[in-house]
């Protein structure tokens, strides 16, 4: 695929979830990226995750299997893996391994935990990472249970997204100095630095540790989702003191002194509960048609099934349809350096990317008679 990371040869050591999807980021930017599955694995061609791949099917846990992914480190640029720690020392696919016979290589791990704390060799998943990090506690309404945004934080954002800047920013060194390195992608890490910014309210004093009562966590009347009559909903998101002023006005409340103080938090409870009935007296569309493309700072709350058509998207091509599957397209977007449309991963490119590592047609039936790849 054209892209910034065109030339660059990365190797996936196959996971699910947020390895894919940094796999994903890398093969949508450019680069070409290696997926080793195991023998016989099941490609899902209808997976975004796994768009834009080569696969090749190869039993790690045999020599002849480990010797093979070595060869492939020998040219390539990059590695990733996101087994827990300790995994691919065990398999003699280690960080050591691997700088052995390609100093250069960029080493990618990624855990929930990290490669090292209490924590690092027990289970998890994105909602326990989430809850440790921080993050968690800040998710959902007042007076209500904390509530997981999906697996968006700790997987893809703290995890898979932030792998693949890591692995970025790490091949740059590499392409600097000639030295590899190891990463080590921790969800809790990546999911407590997206907290940030909070972070800082609360050292300002304008953030209390406290579910659903602070300006961006829906403790606040113009900054929500509200229902709307025929049952779908609406996000308002007017903090400025402009934008404020014309949501009043396009609602017409611009003259009523309980709306007047914007920042009195002790009202914000009674005001929402008056944004509440007004918004359920009209339709989405109609709200759509006062408010849409307006400084009111508002959208409609959209499914998944009214996103990819919606006029901005489709104007943008934010999603598109690859091999009849409705997805997200790459993201972000270059001027020089155009991505190209996503390629649906559907097969094994066995033949093909041992014959490029140079082994001959007997060494190959000889691996797949032995079932060392297929």
């Amino acid at each position: 695929m054209a892209g910034p990371l065109q030339g660059i040869r990365i190797i996936e050591l196959a996971g699910i979830g947020p390895g894919p999807f940094a796999g994903m980021m890398l093969a949508d930017h450019g680069a070409e990226v290696i997926r080793v599955d195991r023998p016989g694995a099941r490609i899902d061609a209808r997976d975004p995750l796994l768009r834009g791949r080569r696969v090749i099917g190869v039993d790690l846990k045999s020599d002849e299997g480990r010797a093979l992914v070595l060869d492939l480190v020998k040219s390539a640029d990059a590695l990733f893996e996101g087994f827990r720690p300790g995994v691919t020392e065990r398999l003699g696919l280690g960080p050591a391994e691997c700088h052995a016979v390609n100093s250069k290589l960029v080493y990618g791990r990624m855990t929930g935990w990290g490669q090292f704390g209490p924590y690092a060799n027990a289970a998890g998943h994105d909602i326990n990472y989430i809850a440790l990090a921080g993050a968690l506690h800040a998710y959902g309404r007042a007076g209500e249970k904390p509530t997981p945004p999906i697996n968006m934080v700790g997987d893809f954002g703290g995890g898979g997204m932030m792998l693949a800047f890591g692995m970025v920013s790490a091949l740059l060194h590499a392409k600097t100095t000639g030295q590899g390195q190891v990463i080590d992608c921790a969800m809790t890490d990546g999911a407590a630095a997206l907290m940030a910014m909070i972070w800082g309210f609360r050292a300002n004093g304008i953030w209390k540790d406290e579910r659903g009562v602070n300006l961006l966590d829906t403790g606040a009347h113009m900054y929500d989702t509200y229902e709307c009559a025929d049952g779908k909903w609406i996000s308002i998101g007017s903090l400025e003191p402009q934008f404020y002023a014309l949501l009043l006005e396009k609602t017409g409340l611009k003259d009523d002194a309980d709306f007047a103080a914007q920042m009195n938090s002790a009202q914000w409870p009674a005001l929402k509960e008056r944004l509440t009935a007004l918004f359920k007296t009209r339709s989405r569309d109609d709200w759509c048609a006062d408010m849409e493309m307006t400084d009111v700072c508002f959208a409609p709350v959209l499914s998944m099934s009214e996103a990819p058509h919606h006029p901005h998207n489709a104007a943008r091509g934010t999603f598109v349809e690859a091999d009849g599957v409705m997805q997200p397209a790459p993201a972000p977007r270059y001027s020089a350096t155009v991505s190209d449309a996503p390629r649906m991963t559907k097969m094994a490119d066995t033949d093909a990317i041992l014959a490029e590592l140079g082994y001959d047609s007997g060494k190959v039936e000889a691996l797949k008679a032995a079932g060392t790849v297929k």
